[in-house]
């Protein structure tokens, strides 16, 4: 699916970078899904919110579940006064 939003610069917290190792995987699948509004194990009122926030321009969070129960967030920062969005990290629930 093609990406929704632009996702600016993608960083990665260190917890978040050593959990994906572990679980022997990259977090390129995760974003790509964040990118095409696949908001993964968010709830339908979160689900909604998300799709209100690509019009609104708020923030966007995704939510996966790693195949060892880890669980990963991605967030995309809301749109700045540019008209841009500046980053997204992916980062463990636990690193907010």
């Amino acid at each position: 699916m093609p990406p929704r939003f632009a996702l600016g610069r993608l960083v990665a917290t260190p917890a978040a970078l050593s959990a994906l190792a572990k679980a022997k995987t990259s977090s390129l699948p995760l974003v790509a899904r964040h990118a095409a509004g696949d908001w993964g194990d968010l709830d339908d009122h979160d689900k909604a919110a998300n799709d209100d926030a690509l019009l609104s321009g708020a923030r966007l969070l995704s939510a996966y579940t790693l195949e060892n129960r880890t669980k990963v967030w991605v967030i995309t920062e809301a749109v700045g006064d540019d008209g841009q969005r500046a980053s997204t990290c992916v980062l463990l629930p636990e690193d907010y």
